[in-house]
């Protein structure tokens, strides 16, 4: 349930933090001066495909670094800094899934639990059955469950000009449950694959149940704090993002190129819950897939788990999906590890090395952009040195162009 003193709580911890190393989040991105091929990404992207702005990390073992194109704000044009804070969507599910996960190492549940044994009842009806469910189907979305953001009411309320009237709307975690419960499954469990937010809201749900302690405590005490995520927190049912930030636009998720534009940086994200809701800043999020990469979040048997993919169906080209984990194989053969975020005024993508070497973040504040396009070419950039996003030619402007239409189509509130 997300109540308020959980906000309160993460703010406090925050602060306190921040306080102790003010200078952390402020500093210089890093010791690397020059990453032509990533800039000319960022460069395209706002010039050609039309992002107010785009930012982006770059993390090689110590050595950082940060770009940026376009600006944080069409108003001040004030640019986008290595320390602004952005809503990541759906890189969210890593995060829950890397404290459930850490639950399961230290012997307090099994991934072949089933969901009835934790929640029991809340799985229930229209053909939906928690004692058929596994708590590693529900990380890996082979579980079945209807995506409560495909409902159709949840749809109307945000998307298009009705989520100006419904942006500060509240939720608990039981009731977006309730809302997939009201729909028949997808398939039966474990017999296919279907990328379902309700998955890790339940995920969620179980962190509560094992713990005995909120979501936003344990994975404050168990990631935030021991990496030293200082810009990094679940903001619960706060409309703001907190610290410094740029401002979100959106054209409410309408796929109309001459839709309006609207600043949308607050809004209540109660509504994705432990499926999309924190914020943090490419620095951290780079920090985070650095130490889950490199296997310093998990316990062996439980990172094994992690990184152990399956195909997923009808979803983002070339990939697998594991514990809250997308696979994605790049043009040039490499296989990075991490997730993406769509959420109202803002696209995030991570990726890095299998052992956390190398990483990669970035964010665009808005929400109309070929997200999958973009974002493929720009770890194309990073990972796949010599090819044609790295030696500036039209090739990666020509892989773009393929890929509109199939990661960049991909429906309302995905989440990625």
């Amino acid at each position: 349930m997300f109540r308020r003193s959980r906000t309160v709580l993460i703010a406090g911890v925050a602060a306190v933090v921040m306080a102790a190393s003010p200078a952390v989040s402020a500093a210089p991105a890093g010791t690397a001066t020059r990453n032509d091929a990533v800039q000319r990404v960022l460069d395209q992207a706002v010039n050609e495909g039309g992002a107010p702005g785009m930012l982006a990390e770059v993390r090689t073992g110590s050595s950082r670094w940060f770009g940026s194109a376009g600006v944080a704000d069409t108003t001040t044009h004030r640019k986008p800094q290595a320390n602004d804070r952005y809503r990541i969507g759906s890189t969210t599910k890593t995060f829950t899934a890397t404290v459930l996960l850490q639950l399961v190492g230290e012997g307090r549940l099994s991934l072949d639990d089933t969901v009835e044994k934790w929640l029991p009842g809340v799985v229930k009806g229209n053909g939906h059955d928690g004692s058929r469910i596994s708590v590693r189907q529900l990380l890996n979305h082979t579980s079945g469950i209807f995506n409560f953001t495909e409902d159709p009411q949840v749809v109307a309320n945000l998307v298009g000009p009705a989520f100006l009237e419904h942006r500060f709307d509240g939720f608990r975690p039981e009731q977006l449950v309730r809302t997939a419960m009201s729909h028949a499954p997808a398939f039966a469990p474990g017999t296919s694959w279907a990328y379902s937010n309700t998955n890790f809201i339940l995920a969620g749900m179980l962190v509560e149940k094992v713990s005995g302690r909120s979501l936003a405590t344990e994975v404050t005490r168990r990631v935030i704090v021991p990496l030293g995520l200082y810009d990094t927190y679940l903001p619960g049912q706060s409309t703001s993002i907190y610290g410094p930030h740029g401002k979100a636009y959106s054209k409410l998720l309408v796929p109309d190129p001459a839709a309006p534009v609207y600043d949308v940086s607050e809004l209540n994200p109660s509504w994705a819950g432990s499926a999309g809701d924190m914020i943090s800043t490419a620095g951290d999020i780079n920090r985070f897939y650095s130490a889950l990469l490199g296997g310093r979040l998990l316990r062996p048997a439980q990172q094994k788990e992690m990184f152990t993919a399956v195909p997923t169906v009808n979803w983002i080209p070339n990939t697998g999906y594991g514990l809250g984990m997308i696979a994605q194989t790049l043009p040039c053969g490499v296989r990075v590890w991490g997730h993406g975020g769509t959420i109202h005024g803002s696209l995030s993508w991570s990726m890095g090395l299998r052992d956390g070497s190398k990483v990669a973040s970035t964010n665009i504040n808005g929400d109309w952009v070929d997200q999958g396009g973009i974002s493929t070419d720009l770890m194309e950039a990073v990972f796949c040195p010599g090819t044609s996003a790295d030696t500036g030619d039209d090739g990666g402007a020509a892989a773009r162009g393929q890929r509109t239409g199939t990661e960049a189509a991909a429906g309302p509130l995905r989440l990625f």
